[in-house]
Parts: C-alpha cells; sequence; structure tokens
C-alpha cells in the first residue's frame, strides 16, 4: 500500500518499503495464498516496524483464523443489534413505560446508548493494552448482557435509560477491540476482507433487529424479548473468547513468550511457529520502546497520523448516513411505500450487500480508492436525493427519485465509508500507540454522533415535513 488517506510514500507517517529481505517468514504466507507474497517492511511512524511479508513458508500451515474471527464478529453483531432494536420497539416501550407523549424522555432512551458508547469507545483501548484483547471480551460481555436484560425487564423509564447506558458502554469497547483483534490475527493477504468482516456483522445486527420486531404488531409486549435476545450472544461471546487465542502480538509485547506460541501454533498451525516468532522479535527490534501514554497521541511525532484516523470517523458522520438512515422510512412513504419494516429491510439489505462487495474488493483495489469512490457515489446520491424533492420538473418521480437516491447512497456507504475506517486505523497506527489511538478516533466518532442525533431530530424532521407529503 503505497500511499493511504493522503498518507505519501516516504513520509514519516507511513512508509512502505520493498527490499529483497531475508528474515524469515511470518504472517503473510501462513494461509497459504495463491498471491506470491513480497518481503515488505512498514514502517508506520518513525523507527516503528511492523507486519513483515515472508518469502516462502517451510510448512504448509494447518491452522485457521476464521472461526476466532468469527467470535469476535459477535461483538459486532451487537453492536448493530443494539444501535438498531430500539427503531421498532420504540413506540412500544413508550407505551408500556407510559411515556409516549414524552419526546424527550423517547430521546434519551435512544441517545443514552450513544453516549454510553462514546465513554466505552475510550476505554476500550486501555482495556485491550492491559488485560489483553480476548480477556477485554468477556469483560465487555458483561454490561452488553447485564444491559439487555435490564432494558427486557424495566418497568420504569430511568431503569431502561440505565439498561441502555450499560449496552452502549458495551458497543463502544466492541467498536474498539473487535478490529483490533481481528487486524492482530488476520494475514495480511487477506486482513481487509476479514477487516471488512466486522461491518458485515454489524449490518447483520442491525437486519436482526428488523427482524426481531416483526411480531410486534400483533404482540405489543414482544419489544422486552427483543432486548432479550442480546443476552444470548453476549454470553456466547464471554464463553467463545475462553477458547479463542490471544494476540500474539501482544502476548510477545508483554513478554509471554510461550504464551505467544502457543497462541500461534492454535492459530496458523505449528509448522510456521519458529517464523512467525522470528517475525514479531524482528519488528520488536524495530522499536524497543514502552507502551505509550494518552499524552504522547498528541506529539509532534503521532499527531498527524492520530489527526488522520480521528478525521476519517468525523467524515463518516459528516457524509450524514445516520439522516438517511434514521429517517429512510418517511422518504419511503413518498413513493407509497407505507411499510416501515419494507423500507426498513430494504435500507438493510443495500447495506449488507455494498459491504459484501467491499470486502471482496478491499484487498484487490485498496483502502484508498474504495473510500473516493464510497465518497463520490454518496455525494452523487445525496444530490439526487435533493433535487428529487427540490426541482418541480421532477415532482411526478420525487417518490422514485428519492427511494433510488436513498438506497444508493447506503449502497455507495456500504462501500468503503462503512467498513474502511475501522479496517484502516490498526493499519496506519504503531503498535504502541494502536489501542490508544482507535479508542480516540472511535471515542470522537461516538462523541460527534451524540451531538448530531440530538440536532437531527429537530433539523431533519423539519426539513422532511417541508418536502414530503404527508
Amino acid at each position: 500500500m503505497s500511499s493511504c488517506c493522503g498518507l505519501r510514500s516516504g513520509s514519516p507517517i507511513m512508509e512502505t518499503e520493498l527490499t529483497s529481505s531475508s528474515r524469515g517468514r511470518g504472517f503473510g504466507s501462513i494461509f497459504g495464498s495463491t498471491v506470491k507474497p513480497r518481503p515488505t517492511r512498514f514502517q508506520t511512524s518513525d523507527e516503528d516496524v511492523e507486519d513483515l511479508l515472508p518469502n516462502k513458508s517451510p510448512g504448509r500451515p494447518s491452522g485457521t483464523v476464521f472461526p476466532y474471527v468469527g467470535v469476535a464478529c459477535l461483538g459486532a453483531f451487537l453492536f448493530g443489534y443494539h444501535l438498531g432494536v430500539v427503531n421498532g420497539a420504540l413506540e412500544y416501550l413508550a407505551k408500556d413505560l407510559r411515556i409516549a407523549q414524552n419526546t424527550v424522555l423517547q430521546g434519551w432512551i435512544v441517545s443514552t446508548l450513544l453516549a454510553g458508547a462514546t465513554v466505552g469507545s475510550f476505554t476500550g483501548g486501555a482495556l485491550a493494552d492491559k488485560f489483553g484483547r480476548t480477556r477485554t471480551f468477556q469483560l465487555d460481555a458483561i454490561p452488553l448482557a447485564i444491559g439487555g436484560f435490564l432494558c427486557a425487564t424495566a418497568q420504569s423509564v430511568q431503569t431502561m435509560i440505565v439498561g441502555r447506558s450499560l449496552a452502549g458502554i458495551g458497543i463502544g469497547i466492541a467498536s474498539a477491540i473487535v478490529p483490533l483483534y481481528i487486524s492482530e490475527i488476520s494475514p495480511t493477504e487477506i486482513r481487509g476482507a476479514l477487516g471488512s468482516v466486522n461491518q458485515l456483522f454489524i449490518c447483520i445486527g442491525i437486519l436482526a433487529a428488523l427482524v426481531a420486531g416483526l411480531p410486534l404488531e400483533g404482540n405489543p409486549t414482544w419489544w422486552r424479548t427483543m432486548f432479550g435476545i442480546a443476552i444470548v450472544p453476549s454470553i456466547l461471546l464471554a464463553l467463545g473468547m475462553a477458547i479463542c487465542p490471544e494476540s500474539p502480538r501482544w502476548l510477545y509485547q508483554q513478554g509471554k513468550i510461550s504464551e505467544a506460541e502457543k497462541a500461534i501454533k492454535t492459530l496458523y498451525g505449528k509448522e510456521i511457529v519458529a517464523s512467525v516468532m522470528q517475525d514479531l522479535t524482528a519488528a520488536s527490534q524495530g522499536s524497543s520502546e514502552p507502551e505509550a501514554g494518552w499524552s504522547e497521541l498528541f506529539s509532534s511525532r503521532y499527531q498527524k497520523v492520530v489527526s488522520i484516523g480521528a478525521s476519517l470517523f468525523l467524515l463518516q458522520q459528516f457524509a450524514g448516513i445516520n439522516a438517511v438512515v434514521y429517517y429512510s422510512t418517511s422518504v419511503f412513504r413518498s413513493a407509497g411505500i407505507s411499510s416501515d419494516v419494507a423500507a426498513s429491510a430494504l435500507v438493510g439489505a443495500s447495506n449488507v450487500f455494498g459491504t459484501v462487495i467491499a470486502s471482496s474488493l478491499m484487498d484487490r483495489k485498496g483502502r484508498k480508492s474504495l473510500l473516493i469512490t464510497s465518497f463520490s457515489g454518496m455525494a452523487a446520491s445525496m444530490l439526487l436525493l435533493s433535487v428529487s424533492f427540490s426541482w418541480k420538473v421532477l415532482a411526478p418521480y420525487s417518490g422514485s427519485l428519492a427511494v433510488l437516491g436513498t438506497v444508493l447512497y447506503v449502497l455507495s456507504f456500504s462501500l468503503g465509508a462503512g467498513p474502511v475506517p475501522a479496517l484502516l486505523l490498526p493499519e496506519i497506527f504503531a503498535s504502541r500507540i494502536r489501542a490508544k489511538a482507535i479508542s480516540l478516533s472511535l471515542g470522537t466518532h461516538w462523541k460527534r454522533r451524540v451531538a448530531r442525533w440530538k440536532k437531527l431530530n429537530v433539523l431533519l424532521l423539519l426539513q422532511l415535513r417541508t418536502f414530503v407529503p404527508q
């Protein structure tokens, strides 16, 4: 990857150097890719050396990371499920908790999840550095399960808000450690595809929340079951992580050499333990510095790359995806689609479809090209959505054009702006700042999302009432 998000080849932030190195064999070849690996040295910042690709492997690897990626993605699934579950349930839980006429309290029920996620995302990196990746997943399952239980059994608004806050802390931590763990156990050749699985499971979680809400019309108290469903994957996450190997990179950094060798054997097979350990040793020689503190993220050495990471998520939010998704049902009604479930299903299916395409293209086309294509498509789709409501000559077709613009927008988002930022951050941050820098970037993302959510409810509703027929 010669350049990424404005990082130039040869810059102190991201330097890629192709060599004829003979320093052993490592992560790039342990999965038997048909692509011939090239020995590469990634210098992510100053002296930090990362991700060595080998010439060849001394034996055919017998391990696989796919089951462990799948377990980690339960965190991504819960991320999407908790985000989406309130959309269908809010009307019914508001009646049950006697706040149907109080939109302020309803807003608190929604926004406290985002506020909790802000707190969780800031703490996720520090927990992952202190306790390890798998143990942090297990700790994360606690607020996820308790939050789901409190929401499912809530008899008051206060209990519901506490439950949503705990669930928010859980998904905030998950948003930081899922991409981190996947990037550290994935082989280089398919890291992009596996990294985008994180976004795919978020989309699947949102769709699952939609499907879970189907019985609501016939059973108004079903909303409690919808929240209770989230307890099951939370428990599975905790149990699954008990058998998942820890990140070999984290174990090695902690000086737990024998445990790192055991994790490598589990992930990749015993045939290449020595070569992977050799690569870890070579990488550690590039930087013998201790783990960075929070203040170092703002030092002249790291502030540029950290700013890029945070900016990626800010641009993701400023692009308007929340506005389009939250109010897509109103747009669809203008086209005669009266079923909110059908509208949400179409948006969700577009998101999943685009993410699947992104997974297949991530390692072939590169992160930067997908981001450019994605944001360009989002801009064109937003333009179509705007003119469909504002140009009188298009009035007879405004509903259909608005639906088309909405679907194309979500599809464009899922091609790059959705999956790429979370995948890119572990790749551009040096190992000594990686966990904390990801937490900072995601914390900025969640903080902005909370602020923008409150404005969206007022401003966007006024705009939709102006353009969308009642």
